[in-house]
């Protein structure tokens, strides 16, 4: 007996009818966008905690403000993936209850010899060619108009004799990690202060305060975000994006099955980054720590997220290390965490990169913030990201075959006869279904062990409501190649 859903018994007008049905026929996946969150300039007229889509940079810029923290963040994060399906979230500056970061750099002394200033303002290379002639005032005021000439420049700066001020385009206490200095390639990369000149530069500060997020998150509705770029560090933000994707009222619980996961990145020594991870312990939340790089914190989170997306959107299980990361100027040498270091900073909820002989910024280990259970003992089971990717995709996967296959079905118990061709399904039937998408996600690489699957999955009609139908679903994971240990027992001489 055949179950239609269209076509009705009560038809006596001849002949032919068909209707049509695509539950064996879905091979789609789900849309895995980026979510960017920052700040508008206050010139910005576009509208503050309403998520839009956005497509390039230059976009950005014109609609919330060249060098504003969304303009550096998507800049950076398209110098990685350029084939996302990007969206923003515009934070507006609040002034009551922020505040701008401001530095300044004086001109000491003139230059006694032509020459080139290369100053570093947030990452970005400003030069200004000098020559003995210059007075400090003239050099003052030529090298403020080449910074407030630069594309993408987070600050503005205005000379007054021979001392310029930098203030910061966005409020908050962001502002205060961005770096100022001289020569960041130094005398093999062709950069060397010019003769008698000096600077004397006070780094930004004064900067305080960050955008309150819960307005702006809850405007999001069901749109999924499976990479959400975080820029601000400080643990109310931190926390408000953790309830946001929470495994009981958020984005991973089992009414929403949104998913997504949260990257920022955390500046600071050894020290700093050490105690900071051992603050948080949130599965759906990574932290990468960086030391001493002119390029901010808040532009790493979204070159990492540009980075390592197109990775684990092609293969959730495929590990994201030696990804290389552009757009960020590396830390100089001697301020590179050792391996030491960077071994312990992963043991307390930090990743961790590594820089390449050419300076080529690239991903070492990124990990959650996630270290321990309800009870306090350490739990390693959400430490590697990948598996976070690889239980959305599993578990969307399998949402998707069994709403396609078995949307309008009656159940019958196991050992129930029925005509072949009815929409009824037992708990053997959908038990074997299970079993053989398991086959095909093992064949794709997502998972292992169907035989161990096999044996222990438990599918069984629920005792108090009938219509009901329990799955215990208890698969592995495919692992990731990460460490590869050598015993090289070597011999002098062949054994006799």
């Amino acid at each position: 007996m055949v179950s239609f859903s269209k076509i009705p018994d009560q038809i006596r007008v001849p002949l032919f009818y068909a209707e049509f049905d695509n539950s064996q026929a879905n091979t789609a996946t789900a849309t895995q966008r980026t979510l960017i969150i920052g700040q508008k300039l206050d010139s910005s007229t576009q509208a503050e905690n309403v998520p839009a889509v956005a497509s390039s940079a230059s976009t950005v810029a014109g609609l919330y403000g060249d060098g504003s923290m969304l303009h550096s963040l998507i800049t950076a994060y398209l110098e990685n993936d350029k084939s996302a399906i990007i969206h923003v979230l515009p934070l507006a500056d609040d002034s009551t209850s922020m505040a701008p970061a401001t530095g300044t750099i004086t001109v000491a002394s003139a230059a006694s010899a032509t020459g080139v200033i290369s100053l570093y303002v947030a990452g970005l290379r400003v030069q200004l060619t000098v020559t003995a002639s210059d007075t400090v005032s003239e050099i003052a005021t030529a090298l403020a108009a080449k910074i407030n000439a630069k594309a993408g420049m987070p600050v503005t700066a205005t000379a007054a004799a021979s001392v310029i001020t930098l203030t910061a385009k966005n409020r908050g206490a962001h502002g205060n990690t961005l770096d100022i200095r001289q020569n960041y390639q130094g005398i093999a990369g062709g950069e060397s202060t010019p003769d008698g000149l000096s600077l004397t530069i006070v780094a930004m500060s004064g900067g305080a305060g960050a955008p309150e997020l819960d307005d702006a998150l809850s405007n999001l509705g069901d749109t999924t975000y499976d990479f959400i770029i975080n820029p601000y560090t400080d643990t109310t933000s931190l926390d408000a994006v953790k309830s946001f994707l929470d495994d009981s009222t958020g984005r991973w619980s089992y009414s929403q099955l949104l998913y997504g996961h949260s990257f920022g990145v955390v500046a600071g020594t050894y020290g700093t980054l050490t105690a900071a991870g051992e603050t948080r312990n949130n599965p759906h939340e990574t932290l990468l720590g960086v030391y001493d790089s002119p390029t901010p914190p808040y532009v790493w989170s979204a070159a990492l997220t540009g980075a390592i997306a197109p990775a684990l959107r092609n293969d959730p299980g495929r590990p994201t290390q030696t990804l290389s990361i552009s757009g960020v100027l590396a830390p100089p040498a001697e301020s590179r965490f050792q391996w030491t270091e960077r071994n312990n900073l992963l043991f307390s909820g930090i990743s961790t990169f590594t820089v390449a002989d050419d300076g080529t910024v690239q991903v070492e280990n990124i990990i959650t913030t996630y270290q321990y259970n309800s009870y306090g003992t350490e739990d390693d089971s959400y430490l590697q990201i990948e598996t976070l990717y690889l239980l959305m995709f599993v578990t969307r996967y399998l949402k998707t075959q069994i709403t396609s296959k078995f949307p309008r079905m009656k159940l019958a118990a196991n050992g129930t006869r029925f005509a072949p061709g009815q929409a009824i399904v037992t708990p053997n039937i959908i038990r074997a279904e299970l079993i053989a998408q398991y086959t095909t996600l093992e064949t794709n690489g997502y998972v292992q062990d169907v035989s161990g699957f096999s044996d222990g999955l438990i599918v069984e009609q629920d005792s108090s409501n009938p219509n009901r139908v329990n799955v215990l679903w208890d698969g592995v994971l495919i692992n990731q190649l990460r460490i590869f240990a050598v015993l090289n027992q070597f011999r002098l001489q062949a054994s006799a």
